[in-house]
């Protein structure tokens, strides 16, 4: 596999599957990986049920090698291809060289590994919570789904417990990816019985891939388009735009430009893109990764393992102050979610957001500059000796 900017995946996409019997292990890593990681997930809220049968499907990074970018493609409801089946989502894994994309796929009865991504809604991280099949009718779980009960009968209501740090990532491994292989029962799944995504879907993301509005480089990660009640339904009532937007993650050398190679260089003395993060950042999932100098070297190999332990100490509980605060700031939208609350309050909690994090961040800039300045000196070198 070719580590390579962007090439003809929808075309190779294709190929693949008219060279594939129509059930089969489809989870397959299409053959193009991308330089550099897909935006974080946008924020949105799921779009009422359209009716019974129809399973939701999260949005997702897709690449368009045409612009060297990536583009968002909506979250929706699908109708399932047959009874029994259930959608395991797309996601994109680092492959050592660069992150590949591996397409989502219905498999009956079993949700395979979609490389830990929490895409809500039912789908966070490891198998799917927001319904199941009973008889031949698949029952919806209220409480992760927006369904109408006056329409659908075929309902429960169990809270789900999300024990997992609360993040935004979408894609697994590499720098700042989520940490999570396949289960035995994960594994498993791949020799199940599956299908690919229906024709609609596929209609769905060529709709998605020719909206420049959808583009990375274009939305800046808040797609106006986050999530439609049915495939394809761009311009219909229940449209969702994005309420937060996801962060980008640029080619080493564009500023702008979500590509590999073709963007314009920044110009002299501009914000670099960490400095613009931090400085609108509202939420800590927002804000760049945390910079982490260079090992010590002194020449005092036991001083030197003592200072970076107090480095990797500093580090890790940052680390969780974020995590903290992110999981404290995501509990309260869902109770603005909850409570219908309006703009004016919305927004007001959006500005106390902002104070915390950056309250956070400058009390963490100050803690990594206490320790930098404890930062042992190198030995001075001993004067030669006088020859007699």
């Amino acid at each position: 596999m070719r580590t390579i900017p962007g090439c003809c995946i929808f075309a190779f996409m294709a190929l693949l599957m008219l060279a594939m019997p129509a059930s089969s292990v489809v989870q397959v890593a299409v053959g193009v990986t991308v330089s550099f990681a897909p935006p974080d997930l946008p924020v949105y809220e799921q779009p009422l049920c359209p009716g019974e049968g129809y399973i939701w499907t999260p949005g997702f990074w897709a690449w368009d090698e045409d612009y060297d970018d990536y583009y968002w493609v909506p979250g929706t409801w699908v109708l399932a291809p047959e009874v029994g089946f259930l959608w395991t989502p797309a996601y994109w894994g680092w492959g050592g060289s660069g992150f590949v994309f591996y397409e989502g796929y219905w498999a009956f009865g079993v949700v395979g590994f979609y490389g830990g991504i929490d895409y809500g809604y039912g789908y966070f991280g490891r198998g799917y919570e927001g319904g199941r099949w009973d008889n031949d009718h698949f029952f919806y779980n209220r409480a992760v789904n927006n369904v109408n009960v006056t329409v659908i009968h075929n309902v429960y209501n169990t809270t789900v417990i999300n024990e997992r740090n609360v993040t935004r990532v979408s894609y697994n491994g590499g720098n700042g990816g989520i940490n999570a292989r396949p289960s035995p029962q994960e594994e498993a799944a791949v020799h199940a019985r599956h299908f690919p995504p229906a024709p609609p879907q596929r209609q769905h993301a060529q709709l998605a891939r020719s909206n420049p509005q959808l583009r990375a480089s274009v939305n800046h990660g808040k797609p106006a388009i986050a999530a439609t009640p049915k495939p394809a339904a761009f311009n219909e009532r229940g449209v969702v735009p994005a309420r937060e937007a996801g962060a980008l993650h640029h080619p080493a050398g564009n500023a702008e430009r979500g590509n590999s190679g073709r963007g314009n260089p920044a110009p002299m003395n501009a914000p670099s893109e960490n400095n613009n993060r931090r400085a609108n950042a509202g939420h800590p999932n927002e804000l760049p990764p945390v910079e982490r100098p260079a090992p010590p070297n002194t020449g005092n190999p036991r001083q030197d393992q003592k200072y970076q332990r107090q480095q990797e100490k500093l580090y890790a509980q940052q680390e969780k102050d974020r995590q903290k605060l992110q999981q404290q700031q995501e509990r309260e939208h869902q109770q603005l979610t909850r409570q219908n609350a309006d703009q004016a309050r919305r927004q007001q909690v959006e500005q106390r957001h902002q104070q915390q994090t950056e309250q956070m961040q400058q009390r963490h800039s100050q803690q990594q500059q206490h320790l930098q300045e404890r930062q042992p000196q190198p030995r001075s070198a001993a004067p030669p000796k006088e020859k007699h």
